[in-house]
């Protein structure tokens, strides 16, 4: 067995890095950008890593990545680096200083766990043991439909990669645990926005108007009716309103207003189903209130489909650094991922991170209020140090003891 096989654990490795690795997580807590605007984020990246001796690549717009090691790509790791249009609620000394914006869904703990595991990577290259190369992938822009994925696969930094591991904060799962499960891990997701126009007039008066107020309320209940009497319901289509706005008077029919939400589907085949089906069903209901109606539908992203082969890879180095306890099954989610994208180009993974501090508070993600337990960090990157470490060994032909 090659020094890199007897290795064992890559604690001591990633260990000395928590303290900086928590300081940069709040500082990208305290600076969050949208999608494709993450300018100051990639510069704290970029930075960060060549400060550790290694030689990132800049995106064409933002985000970056960075080969640690030579020959071949053996793995390649990715993470998100966009904020939220959210805003935060948490009271931190290092909450978010930028109004209205915030890492509500832990992207920047996900930056702080590949950029840690680029690191500690790095350094085990320097003691010569590292006997491949890793790829580690800083995505922008996954919160933008079809999500910044699509713009990585198309500047070609997929080419030589022939497998792929991410995470996601988990608020559910306790902070030292992760989840996995194979198989879709997360569903597909469109977004909707359905415009109603029509005569408004007085509500004395409906019969003289195209009452949109009327007709969007039959089109809020009824779609999703609809499409679950339409698709086998064991694909789960969802469709849920996030927005309704018409009107600013009370004894006034508007002459416009609009519906926007989103639809999900458990099923990567039957959301293509849905969908068409979603079209038809809008303007059938609507029909017969003689409005006229404005449909944008996005597409969205297809479900993240976990291979075997990854995430068996997951659970063994979430075996070797933290046991067999570490590891619980995971439901599949209604959320979308751009990592689908990833996922249908290369065989890969997604684990679910636990974030929340053991006994205390459940979160969940997209909330202002939103507060994972740093101790993730150093879980993530012990697991991703080790699922690399490994990805090397198979390539190489060492079997894992």
């Amino acid at each position: 067995m090659s020094e890199l096989g007897n290795l064992g654990s890559v604690k001591d490795w990633t260990e000395s890095l928590t303290p900086e690795l928590i300081e940069f997580r709040r500082e990208l807590h305290r600076n969050p950008e949208l999608s494709f605007a993450e300018f100051q984020t990639t510069e704290r990246i970029l930075e960060a890593l060549r400060a550790a001796g290694l030689n990132p690549v800049k995106m064409e717009r933002t985000g970056a990545y960075v080969d640690v090691g030579e020959g071949p790509i053996r793995l390649a790791l990715r993470a998100d680096i966009d904020a939220l249009p959210v805003l935060e609620e948490t009271e931190l000394d290092y909450a978010s200083t930028i109004e209205g914006i915030a890492h509500a869904c832990g992207h920047d703990i996900h930056t702080t766990v590949m950029l840690g595991t680029a690191i500690a990577l790095g350094r085990i290259q320097q003691a010569g043991l590292l006997a491949g190369r890793i790829r580690v992938i800083f995505q922008p822009a996954e919160e933008k439909l079809p999500g910044g994925a699509v713009s990585v696969i198309e500047q070609g930094i997929l080419d030589e990669v022939p497998r792929i591991l991410a995470l996601h904060c988990e608020p559910r799962i306790d902070a030292g645990k992760i989840g996995t499960r194979i198989g879709a891990i997360t569903s597909a997701s469109d977004t909707i926005r359905i415009e109603v126009n029509g005569r408004g007039g007085h509500t004395s008066r409906p019969h003289l108007t195209e009452d949109i107020v009327f007709a969007m309320s039959q089109i809020a209940t009824q779609v999703p009716a609809v499409l679950g009497r339409k698709v086998d319901v064991r694909s789960a289509v969802s469709v849920v309103w996030g927005q309704i706005h018409a009107g600013s008077a009370p004894n006034a029919i508007p002459a416009t207003g609009y519906l926007a939400g989103t639809m999900r589907c458990l099923d990567g085949d039957v959301w293509y189903e849905a969908g068409q089906l979603l079209d038809a069903a809008v303007r059938q209901i609507a029909a017969p209130y003689g409005v006229e109606i404005k449909l944008q539908h996005t597409r969205g992203v297809p479900p993240v489909v976990n291979a075997p082969a990854e995430t068996a890879l997951i659970e063994s180095a979430a075996r070797q650094e933290f046991g067999t306890d570490s590891i619980e099954l995971t439901p599949q989610s209604m959320g979308g991922e751009d990592f689908a994208w990833m996922t249908q180009k290369v065989s890969g993974a997604m684990l679910r991170l636990g974030t929340r501090t053991p006994g205390g508070k459940i979160f969940d993600l997209h909330r202002g209020d939103y507060v994972p337990d740093e101790r993730c960090i150093g879980v993530g990157v012990r697991i991703m140090c080790a699922a690399a470490l490994q990805a090397i060994d198979e390539a190489n032909g060492i079997r894992a003891n």
